[in-house]
């Protein structure tokens, strides 16, 4: 499948300031195309494979299925649909429930809404999971005419974190338990916190973010295998892009790189992150290779939104992959999504590694 041409709409200019690009973000980790045009080096706003100062606004502010803000995105092609998951608010009643649960409740139950939106934010469908999780990253696999989600399942009753790894088909209106025997829950890794997939459509693996004590890590499975019961990681290895104080938004994967997603809310002007400063986001880089930081740009884009939280990181697959940034908005009674997408920049090849190593 390929990406259609660039979809019309506002666009917004993606300013890309402060952090540090290490060189081999660019042509030792991903390489460069050859042939006439060949780019030159990556520039100054990459991160791996996308140029973070290119990126524009790829969907306009939009409503979810409900009024609670958004958690992550995924995209199951180049079209212009994405789907989005939230945390489903108090006051929502589902299916066989006799009452509204309140909103503490449905945190640490971990029950979460589907929304699939149009490239222009309309909600064309919607479903829910019930015990599932936090819905920090997930991913959206196409197969033949169905949809299935890869998301975190079996919630901590303590955290509402999800415990294990589930592939759900998405069914518009369906409401789903964690609990039903039609959900098969994988733990690779039993007795990790916060766990949660993402794929890598382009080379069909999943990446799995999971803490171990106090430790973030990450490790890379082949979709066939981790579907079929079978968890050897192709590699594994510890999130050293996460700074002290940072809090986590999500992940991505595509080819030997993990994108990952750090930042808060603004706070007013006293506060630790006010609008004056252009918010604390992050997009970084690792090497599953490696483990290595090998890229990070702090992301500026559209300062004057109001609250203006990171929340969720996907790439969109096809021919001209994109890097999409989402943040939860304040609009009146709710919060939206707003989605902003950063471009492969010239001459960037993705770089995927066929050895089996593992680094803990």
């Amino acid at each position: 499948m390929t990406d259609p041409l660039p979809r019309p709409g506002r666009r917004a200019l993606l300013v890309a300031g402060g952090g540090t690009l290490l060189a081999a973000a660019g042509g030792a980790l991903l390489g460069r195309s050859s042939g006439a045009g060949t780019a030159g080096p990556p520039p100054a706003g990459a991160v791996g494979e996308f140029d973070v100062s290119g990126a524009a606004e790829d969907l306009p502010l939009s409503p979810l299925r409900h009024v609670s803000g958004p958690q992550s995105l995924s995209y199951p092609d180049g079209g212009g649909a994405l789907y989005v998951l939230q945390v489903v608010p108090a006051s929502v009643r589902l299916g066989d429930e006799d009452r509204a649960p309140g909103g503490r409740e449905r945190r640490l139950a971990g029950d979460l809404c589907v929304s699939r939106l149009s490239a222009s934010g309309e909600l064309t469908a919607s479903m829910h999971l019930r015990g599932f999780g936090h819905g920090m990253s997930f991913g959206v696999e196409p197969v033949g005419g169905d949809v299935f989600l890869w998301v975190e399942s079996d919630a901590d009753p303590e955290t509402g974190y999800g415990r294990a790894v589930a592939r759900v088909r998405f069914r518009d209106g369906a409401v789903v338990d964690s609990s039903s025997d039609e959900v098969r829950h994988h733990r690779p890794y039993p007795g990790a916190r916060k766990v949660h997939p993402t794929l890598d459509l382009a080379h069909r693996r999943v990446l799995v973010s999971h803490w171990t004590g106090r430790t973030h890590r990450y490790s890379v499975h082949a979709m066939d295998d981790f579907a079929a019961g079978r968890h050897e990681p192709l590699w594994t290895l510890e999130d050293t892009a996460l700074r002290s104080g940072e809090t986590f938004q999500g992940c991505a994967l595509r080819g030997r790189l993990v994108y990952q997603l750090t930042g808060k809310h603004y706070t007013d002007e006293r506060g630790a992150n006010p609008p004056s400063g252009g918010g604390d986001t992050y997009v970084s880089a690792l090497d599953v290779r490696t483990g290595r930081t090998v890229g990070r740009r702090k992301v500026t884009v559209a300062p004057d939104l109001e609250f203006r939280e990171p929340e969720g990181i996907a790439v969109r697959p096809g021919a001209r992959p994109e890097l999409c940034v989402a943040f939860s908005v304040k609009t009146p009674g709710r919060r939206d999504i707003a989605v902003f997408s950063c471009p492969a920049w010239a001459g960037a090849r993705p770089a995927a590694p066929s050895a089996r190593t593992t680094r803990s």
